[in-house]
């Protein structure tokens, strides 16, 4: 009954208020204006022969999870092709970059029933799996429709999330209906799932574990390593505000120790790259150069903001020590795994609860540290610079353990599998 009235309601508010909204983000840059038929449900491309895989995720994070999953699939499958979608401009310039052959891009409509129908008529796919919390109410009653099966994968369902879901649950239950399987990240999550309404859920472990090493340019990582020119070097990986400034004042600090030492801030969102640089140079003096801007790292360089798209993996690389950004804030973090598959030494700080179930389990491997504030991180980081056997071991065993967890790739796929006609 809730799918039928909010579709009823979407229809009637589309023309009057949904599309004004959506003409404000076009204005706001958050549309991607040559592809915007895409979110009409009208493709430009023609669907592929043979069997077609739709994977849709959020935005950036779970774009790079699905890209294990897509090899599988176009292994398991080789006359088939792979959809994905997504809602935000930058997780498609990224996939643009990373998609295999016989894999694309598409922006997921906007959730009205009139552009979801006309989405599955076109691409007709032989199954949906489904990476992202938001559950679409007028997506998930055409995928439903249509019987096509519907794959809900590395399902994560928060304290937070659940207690509200519950005061709705004839809102999540019809919903969850709509889904053949759900795949929870961890053991809790598939129960909260079954809680909230799903026909069927278990966990098989995080997808996120299985992920591919991020993809390094060649020719780039030998500019910046002699740009660098023999440096000392750290990372500050996926920051968000506040966090690049408190990293850098206590960054200026280790410098009296180590002269040599130069600070990669790689912020989360790289469009406030020129605000960090500003503030770091007018508050705390730094020298700071800016990617965007192709400035070079020279002698007096003290911090380099790398506010680019899709390199994130030549900074992984590059630096032996990474600390994760999101988590010296209430923000829960970001993937810390990604950096343990590239072999560095991780530190996160204590505000990791979006990552709860991963974080137990590289802290019980001795595969990450966690540090209480930026006086602990920086402690950190300079106990690893003093003592290189230190770092040394800290990094394999990183490394160790990302290459342990990537087992849970397999059998997602055979669950997968199971839902798909020969």
């Amino acid at each position: 009954m809730f799918i039928q009235i909010y579709n009823t309601l979407v229809r009637v508010l589309y023309p009057v208020a949904i599309s004004r909204y959506i003409e404000k983000r076009k204005e706001n840059g958050k549309e991607d204006i040559k592809r915007f038929n895409e979110r009409l449900g009208q493709p430009t491309l023609k669907r592929p022969e043979g069997k077609l895989f739709w994977l849709h995720g959020a935005s950036v994070g779970e774009s790079l999870s699905m890209l294990p999953l897509i090899d599988k699939l176009l292994e398991t499958y080789p006359d088939a092709h792979v959809m994905v979608t997504t809602g935000t401009i930058t997780s498609a310039e990224l996939m643009s970059k990373r998609l295999p052959k016989r894999a694309f891009h598409q922006y997921i409509p906007i959730d009205n029933p009139k552009f979801t129908n006309r989405f599955i008529k076109h691409w007709q796919p032989d199954a949906a799996l489904w990476f992202e919390s938001e559950l679409w109410p007028a997506m998930l009653s055409t995928i439903k429709k249509k019987n096509i099966p519907l794959i809900l994968v590395n399902g994560r369902i928060s304290n937070k999330s659940f207690k509200r879901w519950q005061q709705f649950d004839f809102v999540c239950k019809e919903l969850l209906a709509c889904f053949t399987y759900c795949l929870g990240q961890s053991d809790e999550d598939a129960y909260r799932l079954r809680v909230l309404g799903a026909k069927e859920a278990g966990c098989l472990g995080n997808l996120k574990y299985a992920g591919l090493p991020l993809p390094v340019d060649e020719d780039k990582k030998k500019q910046i390593l002699s740009e660098i020119n023999g440096r000392t070097v750290w990372l500050a990986s996926s920051t968000h505000d506040d966090e690049e400034m408190k990293i850098a004042r206590f960054h200026s600090e280790i410098k009296k120790d180590f002269p040599d030492l130069l600070l990669i801030v790689a912020p989360r969102h790289p469009n406030r790259g020129e605000e960090i640089q500003k503030n770091m140079q007018e508050e705390l003096g730094l020298n700071v150069s800016l990617r965007s801007k192709n400035e070079p790292i020279t002698e007096q360089t003290d911090v380099y903001i790398a506010n680019t798209i899709g390199e994130m993996g030549l900074w992984y690389n590059i630096c032996p020590i990474v600390f994760i950004g999101g988590s010296l804030i209430p923000h829960g973090g970001q993937n810390f795994m990604e950096p343990s598959r590239c072999r560095d030494a991780v530190i996160v700080g204590p505000y990791m609860h979006n990552f709860t179930d991963a974080l137990n389990r590289a802290l019980n491997a001795d595969a990450v540290t966690q540090v209480k504030n930026v006086i602990e991180l920086s402690n950190q980081v300079c106990l690893l610079l003093e003592n290189s056997n230190l770092l040394e071991t800290r990094r394999q065993k990183a490394y160790d353990w990302a290459m342990s967890e990537s087992k849970v790739l397999n059998g997602i796929m055979d669950k997968i599998k199971q839902y798909i006609s020969q």
